[in-house]
């Protein structure tokens, strides 16, 4: 090998992301009695902190429960501060053992073992484990534009609640969940307010409280829409649009991008994984969660690619089940 690791002990899994795919793998790996470690970017459930600060989830509490700890709210559909709360408990229930704040930027097998460098406070750090499961979702990777004014401070793909918008006029740029909520909340509070989406109505997958609402607002004239239109631009405080209409340049205090999310497919091409040049979908055992390198698994929405409608957590809950089994039967037979 080309690291030595005598000094340093061997982790059975190393899990890349503590958000709730992370931690249900984790939980499974503290009931195998496997040796583990979870490292990940930011805090705990990163991806929910980024999340608008009052949204409610689609999925019922149930369905998103992990490790067998019940999620014990009175509401049907849980909110994202019982949402990040609920998870918190869940690592605390198992002691999960935790890197935060600490991002992997090389994942390299080596003969039998994997090496998994990572950086913190600017300190490079290596550990050598058995296996590599990554369960780093796509929310950090906003998709984006590409247009010339998308970096300026105004222009955002975080929305996270309404109040210091009062009285001011924001663009919302998208047709899916995210836009819709978010135009839907910003005009009940004070918020003037104008939609820009490519395609020719807000999406049929909208959910179902949401879309109603939304397209009565949009043809009340409540909440102003232009359709089968796309963002060209951001100005010195305006958005420029190309549609039915033409060009033409909308007023903005701010504007929110919130066009959805992409996985990091260079972490995964430099790991070795195979991938679908289009879709992004990355070669991976539905059974077991083993991609095409061995040893490396792949959790939760990671495994949709592009078709981020796909796997939610709800659907891939049973992931760091299939995961931990697997592993465990590799490490009976052994190297």
């Amino acid at each position: 090998m080309s690291e030595s690791h005598a000094d340093l002990p061997v982790l059975d899994l190393l899990v890349v992301g503590a958000g709730p795919t992370g931690i249900a793998i984790g939980a499974e790996a503290r009931r195998a009695g496997l040796g583990f470690l979870l490292v990940d970017r930011g805090p705990v459930a990163a991806n929910l902190l980024g999340f608008p600060t009052y949204m409610r989830f689609f999925t019922t509490r149930d369905r998103l429960e992990v490790g067998g700890i019940p999620f014990t709210v009175p509401e049907d559909k849980p909110d994202r501060r019982q949402a990040i709360t609920y998870y918190q408990s869940v690592v605390r229930a198992f002691d999960l053992p935790m890197a935060l704040f600490e991002e992997v930027i090389e994942i390299r097998r080596e003969e039998s073992l994997f090496c998994v460098r990572s950086r913190r406070n600017e300190e490079d750090l290596s550990r050598w484990t058995r296996a590599v499961a990554l369960a780093t979702g796509y929310f950090h990777n906003p998709r984006r534009l590409g247009v010339h004014g998308e970096d300026q401070p105004w222009v955002s793909c975080r929305y996270l609640e309404p109040y210091a918008h009062f009285g001011r006029q924001v663009v919302v740029v998208g047709g899916g969940n995210s836009a819709a909520e978010t135009a839907l909340e910003l005009w009940r509070n004070g918020v003037e307010v104008t939609l820009v989406h490519r395609g020719e109505a807000l999406k049929q997958s909208i959910k179902y409280w949401l879309k109603p609402d939304a397209d009565h607002r949009i043809e009340e004239g409540s909440i102003e829409a232009h359709f089968r239109s796309r963002v060209t631009g951001f100005g010195d405080h305006e958005v420029e649009i190309e549609g039915p209409g033409g060009k033409r340049q909308l007023p903005a205090d701010a504007a929110y991008v919130l066009i959805g999310y992409t996985p990091d497919a260079d972490l995964l091409r430099r790991c070795g994984v195979e991938l679908d040049d289009e879709s992004l979908v990355p070669e991976c055992d539905a059974e077991t969660c083993e991609s095409n390198v061995p040893g490396l698994y792949l959790a939760g929405t990671l495994q949709a690619g592009r078709r981020t409608d796909k796997i939610f957590i709800d659907n891939s809950r049973d992931h760091g089940g299939k995961i931990v089994s697997h592993l465990q039967d590799r490490l009976r037979r052994g190297p």
